[in-house]
């Protein structure tokens, strides 16, 4: 594992540190008219809390801050009913099995960064190497890439998460390749950088409690009580205001929750957007589902939980922020 740079608290680690690997990701997935990603099942680690304890409230480390939202750099693409940004990322489990977390389009200067849990991007329950195979899907709906497929390259997180898995720090920034999409005759070919298609939320962090967000993910797991209220194949949203809130069995000590009636599998890294518009589709990402949980004990989930973005996050997204990665494929 990658000490922190420069006495700092960034961990980085390669995904698909070359081209040819990056190809050899991206045909894994689109090959076979996308039988791997059709295939894939919501990843089902740490969905779920037994039990979430109210706080006073949490000290910002340093003075708010925020990085502005971008639009697609197409006019007239924003989705006005929800976020272009969101989308699926896919990778190959523990289990050696294909699944899927929700996570969102980010704003970066070179147009290429996607948020998501950093569990959905360190296997937890193994080595705590990176998961195998990522890319994320923006829009991913129908067995469809209508955004195309975007191969990670590198991912930025928190050092004491992928060293000591400290749950207050479970966020990760991962940049991607250029897009692709499988052409009829299922080659291969450019489908541009990420955030020019789709557009990239911006990043607040610091922020007040008691803040309305928005709430953008894609449900698909049981409530205790069995029932099924979603399927995971359309993206889901709902809203609410922020607490401070502990997770004794995370030993998390700083996190945010929500009130959502979101289910644990399929939501995890579900975008919280601060200031969110619905006529742009755009805001700014403060917080990221890791797990949910049922506080009133009925057997119906009814809380979603994120560790609070403080400027300790800010630093992990810098240091993303300035990480080029290009395409796979000749221009």
């Amino acid at each position: 594992m990658a000490a922190p740079t420069e006495a700092s608290s960034v961990s980085t680690d390669p995904l698909a540190s070359t081209q040819a690997d990056a190809v050899e990701v991206a045909t894994f997935w689109l090959g076979d008219g996308g039988a791997n990603l059709k295939n894939a099942s919501p990843y089902n680690v740490q969905t779920a809390v037994d039990k979430v304890t109210t706080r006073g409230g949490i000290t910002p480390d340093t003075k708010p801050g925020s990085v502005p939202p971008v639009p697609p750099a197409t006019s007239g693409e924003a989705n006005t009913k929800t976020p272009t940004t969101s989308g699926k990322v896919f990778f190959i489990g523990a289990d050696g099995q294909p699944h899927w977390c929700t996570a969102t389009a980010v704003q970066s200067q070179y147009r290429n960064l996607v948020a998501t849990a950093a569990h959905c991007v360190y296997d937890t329950q193994g080595s705590g190497a990176t998961l195998d195979k990522w890319v994320f899907v923006p829009g991913y709906a129908d067995e469809t890439t209508p955004w195309g497929l975007y191969v990670g390259k590198q991912a930025f997180a928190h050092y004491d998460f992928t060293v000591y898995n400290d749950y207050d720090r479970d966020y990760a920034f991962v940049t991607v390749y250029s897009g692709v999409v499988s052409s009829a005759s299922g080659e291969l070919t450019n489908f541009g950088r990420l955030v020019d298609n789709v557009g990239g939320q911006g990043l607040a962090w610091n922020q007040p409690l008691d803040s309305s967000v928005d709430v953008f993910g894609f449900p698909a797991g049981p409530h205790p009580d069995g029932r099924r209220p979603y399927t995971g194949e359309t993206l889901e949203s709902s809203s609410g205001r922020t607490t401070a809130a502990m997770v004794p069995s995370l030993k998390a000590e700083e996190f945010t929750a929500v009130d959502s009636p979101f289910t644990g599998e399929g939501s995890l890294g579900s975008s919280w957007l601060f200031r969110y518009h619905k006529s742009s589709g755009m805001g700014y990402l403060n917080g990221i589902t890791v797990s949910v949980g049922d506080t009133d004990g009925n057997l119906r989930y009814d809380t979603s939980l994120s560790p609070y973005f403080d400027g300790e996050l800010s630093v992990i997204y810098h240091a993303a922020d300035a990480s080029w990665s290009g395409s796979i494929l000749p221009a």
